[in-house]
C-alpha cells in the first residue's frame, strides 16, 4: 500500500541537502511551508536526532527515510558497516536510530556499507558488512522497520564497496533478511550504469526507496540529461509505494526556487494521470 491517502507519487526533500545552511528545526519548517508532506534525512548526530520526533509532529511531516550513522562524511567516511574497527560504533547507533525512527513513524533506514580499505581484503570487508547488516536487519525487524542498502558512484564517493545495482542486490541476497532491501538512487546509478527504468524493472522486487537528482551536477530534475518525467511516470505506473527522495543541490538560489520542475510535473494534463492510474490497476498478466 501507499501512504494513507496517497493517490500519486509522494516527494520528500532531503533535509541534509536542501536548506542545509539552516538549523535543523528551520529546515523542517521550510519543507512544511513549501507544501511537502514528508522529508528524509542523513544521520544528523545524536543530539539533533533526538529532536526529530518533536519536529515531525510539530510540522506534520512524515520521516520517510533516516540514515544510520555514516561516520564523518566531511572527512571522507561513507558508512561504518565494512570497517572492522568500528563495529562497536555502528552497533551502538542502530538501536538509538531505530528508537528515534519509530517515534517518528519512519519505517526505512539507510545503512551505507562504506569504503574499500586496503588494510583488509575485500572478502573480509564484505563479510564484516554482511554480518553487521544482518544484525541491524534483525534489530530493525523487531521495530517493524526495513534496512536500505544503496549503491553509490565512485566518482563522488571514492572506492565505495557497492557501486552498481547488481552488486548491491547481490549483497542484499547474501544478507538474506526479508527486511533488508535496496535503495535506488537514480543520480548515482546514472553516473555508474545508466539504464534507469530497465534497472528499476529488473530489481523492482528488492527496491523499497528511490532518490533522485539530475546529472551532471546533482541538481534538481530538469537541469541535466535524465528525462525525469519519463522516470517518474514509470515509477507511478508501477505503483511505487514509497517516497521519492529529493537528494539534490539546488542549481541556484534558494531551495524553494528549485521546485519548478515539481510544479510542472504535478500540473500534467489529467489524461496523463488517468492513463497511469489505468495502467497501474491492470493485472500483471495483461501488461506487455
Amino acid at each position: 500500500m501507499r501512504w494513507p491517502g496517497q493517490l500519486a507519487l509522494l516527494f520528500a526533500p532531503n533535509l541534509s541537502m536542501l536548506w542545509a545552511d539552516l538549523p535543523l528545526a528551520d529546515r523542517f519548517e521550510r519543507a512544511a511551508r513549501a507544501g511537502f508532506g514528508a522529508v528524509e534525512l542523513w544521520w544528523p548526530g545524536t543530539e539533533a536526532a533526538e529532536s526529530l520526533p518533536g519536529l515531525t509532529s510539530r510540522w506534520n511531516l512524515r520521516l520517510a527515510l533516516l540514515n544510520f550513522d555514516t561516520g564523518d562524511m566531511a572527512a571522507g567516511d561513507r558508512g561504518l558497516a565494512a570497517d572492522l574497527r568500528r563495529q562497536e560504533q555502528l552497533r551502538a547507533n542502530v538501536p538509538a536510530a531505530l528508537r528515534i525512527a519509530r517515534s517518528c513513524g519512519c519505517e526505512r533506514l539507510n545503512l551505507p556499507v562504506g569504503l574499500r580499505q586496503r588494510r583488509y581484503s575485500r572478502t573480509a570487508q564484505l563479510a564484516c558488512a554482511r554480518d553487521n547488516v544482518a544484525w541491524a536487519g534483525d534489530q530493525a525487524a523487531q521495530a517493524g522497520c526495513e534496512v536500505m542498502i544503496e549503491a553509490l558512484n565512485p566518482m563522488d564517493n571514492g572506492p565505495y564497496l557497492l557501486t552498481t545495482t547488481a552488486a548491491a542486490a547481490t549483497f542484499v541476497r547474501e544478507v538474506a533478511r526479508p527486511n533488508v532491501r535496496l535503495q535506488y538512487d537514480a543520480y548515482h546509478m546514472q553516473r555508474t550504469e545508466g539504464n534507469i527504468t530497465a534497472t528499476l524493472d529488473e530489481y523492482w522486487h528488492l527496491i523499497s526507496h528511490v532518490q533522485i537528482a539530475d546529472v551532471p551536477g546533482r541538481h534538481e530534475p530538469g537541469t541535466g540529461e535524465i528525462n525525469y518525467q519519463f522516470v517518474l511516470d514509470h515509477l507511478d505506473r508501477k505503483g511505487y509505494q514509497g517516497a521519492v527522495g529529493l537528494e539534490y543541490l539546488p542549481s541556484a538560489g534558494r531551495a524553494e526556487d528549485s521546485f519548478g520542475w515539481l510544479d510542472d510535473y504535478r500540473k500534467r494534463p489529467a489524461a496523463t494521470h488517468e492513463f497511469i492510474s489505468q495502467q497501474r490497476h491492470k493485472p500483471e498478466s495483461r501488461r506487455q
